[in-house]
């Protein structure tokens, strides 16, 4: 007899537990001021991401404004056969591509160097002060960063060509119509721009890490450096794995104001700085055919979800904890 109570109370149980499961309008009462507080992040969400995802129909149709999204004819792939259609797509796809790589491992390892350095400084005043200043360059609009980076390299007013370059017995530099420099800007820009909010993310991470584990690697005689590849660093990876798989998400995407205003769309450099995302906006200024703004953008998300789901995968395959699902 008394070897049957556990399984009835564990049977009775597993009743309770399936009826509270089987009834969402008893957890959506019992939760209603949590739901209501998610509510407009909820709306955010499904107005912002969701709402738009119908937009995929015109990527596949030939949009007639007098007939509607839902009764233009349908095309099929022809749409996407417009990227393909010049012998330069594969330089603009690997700019894309390259240009993107470089961006994650640039930022991510100066981003990670200096949260280790954020997290030295002692003073709260020193700590907060360094932390907005480098967060700032993110806030700011990519329009007013492109007229900064004018002000430096314009060719006649420039403070690079006035300040630098002529007072040093070099010749001026038409920066605009010099491709050979325009890598190394863009990436310089795009890391002044970015690196700051990346570094405040790790710094948040090193924050919450327990500070036993220091103290028993100072008790051991580990020195700031074996702390910092032995404790901080390892902690660090897996918030560094997800971030990367975030990123690799949109390789075939391009920072458009950063390609775009940045160089004032100088056809000059196009060689080395046209990429998807103005490649599609110059041929919409001739064409006007928002189709393929549609197909390409896409494309960009199919191939993005594609690569995500691949590396996360040889993450999981490397180290299951680690990986993003």
């Amino acid at each position: 007899m008394s070897a049957d109570r556990p399984m009835t109370t564990a049977a009775t149980e597993r009743e309770k537990g399936k009826g509270r499961a089987g009834n969402p309008l008893r957890a959506l009462l019992k939760y209603h001021a949590l739901w209501l507080l998610a509510l407009p992040g909820i709306l955010l969400l499904l107005i912002n991401n969701y709402m738009p995802m119908f937009g995929i129909f015109l990527a596949f149709k030939s949009l007639n404004f007098s007939k509607g999204i839902w009764g233009s004819d349908w095309v099929g792939f022809d749409n996407f056969k417009f990227l393909f259609a010049t012998n330069e797509i594969w330089r603009i796809i690997a700019n894309t591509v390259l240009y993107n790589i470089a961006f994650i491992v640039i930022n991510t390892a100066l981003s990670v160097l200096l949260a280790l350095l954020l997290n030295e400084v002692r003073s709260k005043v020193l700590s907060k002060f360094f932390q907005s200043s480098m967060l700032l360059p993110h806030f700011i609009s990519m329009v007013v960063v492109a007229y900064l980076v004018f002000g430096f390299l314009n060719p006649d007013l420039g403070f690079i060509n006035k300040a630098i370059l002529e007072p040093s017995g070099h010749e001026a530099v038409s920066w605009y119509m010099s491709p050979k420099y325009w890598p190394y800007i863009l990436i310089i820009v795009n890391s002044w721009k970015s690196v700051g909010f990346g570094s405040i993310i790790y710094l948040a991470t090193i924050v919450g890490i327990d500070k036993e584990y220091y103290e028993a690697a100072m008790i051991d005689g580990a020195g700031k450096w074996k702390q910092m590849t032995r404790i901080t660093v390892p902690f660090l990876i897996p918030i560094m794995i997800i971030l990367t798989l975030l990123s690799i998400g949109k390789i075939f995407n391009a920072d458009f104001g950063l390609f775009y205003q940045v160089t004032m769309n100088s056809g000059m450099l196009k060689e080395v700085t046209e990429v998807i995302d103005t490649y599609v906006y110059n041929a919409l200024l001739v064409s006007g055919d928002t189709d393929l703004a549609s197909s390409a953008g896409l494309l960009q998300s199919v191939i993005g979800f594609i690569l995500v789901v691949s590396v996360n995968l040889v993450v999981k395959r490397v180290s299951s904890d680690k990986a993003l699902f």
